[in-house]
């Protein structure tokens, strides 16, 4: 690891909506660096944002030193320089400026150039792939990891495969993960940065297709039986509850990481469809009457603007530009169930039909601001203290490719992101 530099991390958008809860999270966690210690600075466009979230920590967190200990670095996507200023001086960068089509790569680029690791809580599977497409083997070269999706897109989903995978005797040859979501009274929502990341991914789809295909991946080697796809709305008997196919980048993700496992350990690839709980009927027909309206306004410039301009409108107030109150946060919690099947221990897996089920469970509190910074600041100390765990060369990876062989899933049950077998 680069320690020779000033910072362990870097926190940069610090002051955005996602990165006040990430500065929190680190602060909690500086006894748990290299050697009991972690280095960190906060870096953003505006100075005086950045005071003001030391501020706001401290208060919260009871830690006064906050506001004169961490250092400020000011540091701005349009300016290169700023940003290569800051990844020479931290070991890694946390990056939290989204949405990361827009204002992603300058950053990798300036990670890769400087020596500067760099870990996102992206969910876009457009700038994720394409980060890895690009970088790849320039990160190798200079011995530079990029990880993406660090977040709540996609640890739990990723992890929560591996995880799986470990746990069952045998050969495990497909898993199927059904997210539910519970909150209080208040209910839950979710900042309008993913809202307009979901947007101007949809409108885009074409373009991922395209450069999927600059990869020239073979297809998987498909062990078992098939997996069926399910329908775009069922009543799921494991969540007992209307579910539809989950929307975000974890398939992508975890099919990335099976393929990286495949073609560096020759492992067998597990097969992955992932599900999300809507609830009941009410939910449905909110759910079929935004999703109408966002198919039909998405595909338009002055239908995305609107789309921008009222989240709370056209997601009945799923997504918000205030985003959840700490109360809201406090009471919400999630769970993806994984269930998993394959070949125990003995069986050939060329021949018949699986005869081994498993379940496991990833447990964790409110999802965007709470799992997501727990879940990336653990990302970044597992990194820093297990240098010997990770792949044996830089590059542009995923969670499970990066983690698999670290204690990251410990780490996250110490932390309240739990894994556990059914």
């Amino acid at each position: 690891m680069l320690l020779r530099k000033p910072y362990h991390l870097v926190i940069f958008g610090a002051s955005g909506f996602t990165g006040q809860f990430v500065v929190e999270e680190v602060a909690r966690t500086v006894s748990e660096g290299p050697k009991g210690n972690l280095k960190w600075a906060v870096a953003g466009r505006s100075r005086q944002k950045l005071e003001k979230v030391l501020e706001q920590a401290a208060a919260v967190l009871s830690k006064s030193e906050l506001r004169s200990e961490v250092d400020i670095i000011v540091a701005d996507v349009e300016e290169p320089d700023s940003l290569a200023a800051m990844c020479k001086q931290a070991v890694i960068v946390l990056n939290c400026v989204g949405p990361y089509r827009f204002y992603g790569e300058p950053v990798v680029k300036a990670c890769v150039e400087n020596g500067a690791h760099h870990i996102d809580i992206s969910g876009e599977p457009q700038f994720l792939e394409g980060m890895q497409l690009n970088y790849s083997s320039q990160a190798a070269d200079k011995g530079v990891y990029i990880i993406g999706s660090c977040g709540f897109d996609s640890i739990p989903a990723d992890m929560g495969v591996l995880y799986t995978k470990d746990q069952f005797k045998g050969t495990l040859t497909a898993v199927e993960s059904f997210l539910t979501v519970g909150s209080g009274d208040d209910g839950g929502c979710i900042h309008d940065g993913t809202w307009q990341s979901a947007i101007y991914g949809f409108s885009d789809g074409q373009k991922l297709q395209s450069l999927r295909r600059k990869f020239n991946h073979k297809p998987l080697p498909s062990i078992g039986s098939k997996l069926k796809r399910r329908g775009s709305l069922f009543f799921s008997n494991e969540i007992q509850q209307y579910t539809v196919p989950f929307m975000g980048s974890d398939p992508s993700v975890v099919k990335r990481t099976q393929r990286f496992l495949v073609e560096e350990h020759q492992d067998k690839p597990v097969q992955y469809g992932a599900y999300a709980g809507i609830g009941g009927i009410g939910n449905i027909i909110k759910l079929m009457f935004a999703g109408m309206m966002f198919w039909v306004l998405v595909k338009f410039s002055f239908g995305r603007n609107l789309l921008i301009k009222h989240p709370e409108f056209f997601s009945f107030g799923f997504f918000s530009k205030a985003g959840p109150t700490r109360k809201q946060m406090d009471e919400s919690s999630f769970q993806f169930a994984f269930y998993g099947e394959g070949y125990t221990d003995g069986q050939d897996p060329s021949q018949g039909k699986p005869n081994g089920k498993i379940c496991t469970l990833v447990q964790g509190p409110e999802c965007g601001y709470v799992a997501t910074p727990i879940a990336i600041v653990q990302a970044a100390l597992t990194m820093l203290n297990e240098p010997t765990a990770l792949p044996k060369t830089g590059g542009v990876y995923t969670p499970g490719a990066a983690f698999a062989k670290t204690t990251l899933t410990d780490r996250l049950n110490k932390h309240g992101i739990k894994f556990s077998v059914v």
